[in-house]
């Protein structure tokens, strides 16, 4: 019987374990997408305790909480920082089979050296060892990132963020990246007129251009993503439920954008038509620029309406939706190839009903100009766990080439999240291992281990060009 979380877990043949630990494992990570502060990796803040690091913002933790039992209070509540913490550990040991079994001790491990088991016995000790351990310079913000030998950090950030952190950060001989990416979903959302025209008159302050038409917004966005690539910007983002691609003219999407700012009603079909205009404009901006483009598709939000009234979004009331993808996403990515405006595009899915549809999809606009050009982005948010994983390698394996897969990303909002590279990377070699040994693909370890090491490293470190 193995240990628990030892040296070799996740790794279950030999061979995986000789490509994990001789190819994958001591590689920098490069980490395309999360949602980390910026503020407080250009101030190398520390934290006061775990609570803060770990649980203040983890929506993944506080789900399994709720389904404890445990009191809102004690979850986005005014309970302490400690008294959160004791509730998690009492959550902990009812996780069993949940990633967050597995993620909750990897992280205990790799940052704080415990290797005990959270629970309610264990927590008073735990709570008080890793905050003193939060005190020292090893494990401020920075020291955090250093000692997963972090390469590249690409915060997500509105168009009309300042980036001052970045450029502090920037100013700095920092032993890895910090670099914005360009996320524009509240200036495309014409589902809340109101909160868009607030969105509008702020992009005025910030761009220092008055808009009252469509091509004044389009210039003030276009100036902004201007001011993201000077300050180092490569990539942009996008949190959809699905890619619109509708018909449209441009005088169109004119007097669309005429009744949105004279806050006039619009249709429906206004609606998706001014949504599908808005991604053209962004992706063709990210086509001049040579920026990599991310679709995250799939996610159902804020289902929970008294909650979300209460506490807010992103506060973990979304689950898997099951919008139709393929039709609209083959329209949006034939209209920019056939202007020969596709740029690198990485498409995330979130149902895995549709892991086939993607793996297949991007098959149709990969043109043999980039090494892996239009790819399917690692398992994402509720499939970033063994299962989902282990489903998203094998689809792209059957259905493209998983040689060329730029690797895994966070999607935290955590500094403790970084063990899901390694977490990947164990999944990856195990299953390389296994085929090895089944004899379903040859035991040529030289050549294998470049393909981890392109999968884990080489193929991001080409791709985004940082």
């Amino acid at each position: 019987m193995k240990a628990f979380l030892d040296d070799n877990f996740l790794l279950n043949t030999k061979t995986a374990e000789e490509l994990y630990h001789n190819y994958s494992k001591h590689l920098p990570i490069i980490d395309y997408h999360n949602h980390l502060i910026p503020e407080q990796i250009a101030n190398n803040v520390k934290f006061d305790n775990i609570s803060q690091v770990w649980l203040h913002g983890d929506h993944y933790k506080w789900r399994a909480m709720r389904a404890n039992g445990i009191n809102e209070r004690y979850i986005t509540g005014d309970a302490s920082d400690e008294e959160k913490f004791i509730k998690w550990a009492e959550t902990v040991p009812y996780t069993l089979r949940n990633p967050l079994h597995h993620w909750t001790h990897l992280e205990l491990q790799r940052y704080f050296g415990i290797t005990d088991l959270l629970s309610p016995k264990t927590a008073a000790k735990i709570y008080a060892d890793t905050g003193a351990l939060l005190q020292q310079d090893s494990h401020s913000v920075r020291g955090l990132l250093k000692m997963m030998n972090v390469e590249v950090v690409c915060t997500t950030d509105d168009p009309i963020d300042s980036l001052e952190f970045h450029q502090q950060f920037a100013k700095e001989k920092e032993s890895f990246k910090m670099l914005p990416a360009f996320r524009p979903d509240k200036a495309m959302n014409s589902d809340d007129i109101i909160a868009l025209n607030q969105y509008i008159d702020k992009l005025e302050e910030v761009s220092d251009i008055q808009i009252n038409s469509l091509g004044d917004y389009l210039k003030a966005l276009k100036a902004r993503h201007d001011f993201f690539a000077a300050n180092g910007c490569k990539v942009s983002d996008h949190g959809l439920e699905q890619i619109y691609a509708e018909d449209y003219t441009e005088q169109e999407i004119v007097t669309i954008f005429d009744k949105i700012r004279t806050k006039k009603e619009i249709s429906l079909a206004e609606n998706l038509k001014f949504k599908s205009a808005m991604l053209i404009y962004f992706a063709e901006w990210d086509h001049e620029k040579g920026w990599v483009q991310q679709y995250h598709l799939g996610a159902l939000r804020n289902n929970n309406a008294r909650m979300h009234r209460l506490i807010g979004p992103d506060t973990g009331w979304d689950s898997i939706g099951d919008f139709s993808q393929a039709r609209a996403l083959s329209n949006f990515l034939n209209k920019l190839d056939n202007q020969d405006k596709l740029t690198k595009t990485i498409l995330y899915n979130l149902n895995p009903a549709d892991n086939e549809l993607i793996a297949t999809m991007i098959g149709n606009f990969n043109d043999g100009s980039i090494k892996g050009k239009i790819q399917f982005g690692s398992a994402w948010w509720f499939l970033d766990q063994k299962d989902g994983m282990t489903k998203q390698i094998n689809t792209l394996s059957n259905m493209g080439l998983l040689s060329r897969l730029v690797g895994m990303l966070t999607d935290s909002r955590s500094f403790l999240s970084f063990p899901r590279h390694e977490y990947f990377r164990r999944l990856l070699c195990d299953i390389f291992g296994k085929d090895i040994e089944r004899g379903e693909i040859p035991n040529d370890i030289e050549w294998i281990g470049k393909i981890i090491t392109d999968i884990s490293y080489n193929n991001a470190k080409e791709y985004f060009e940082f």
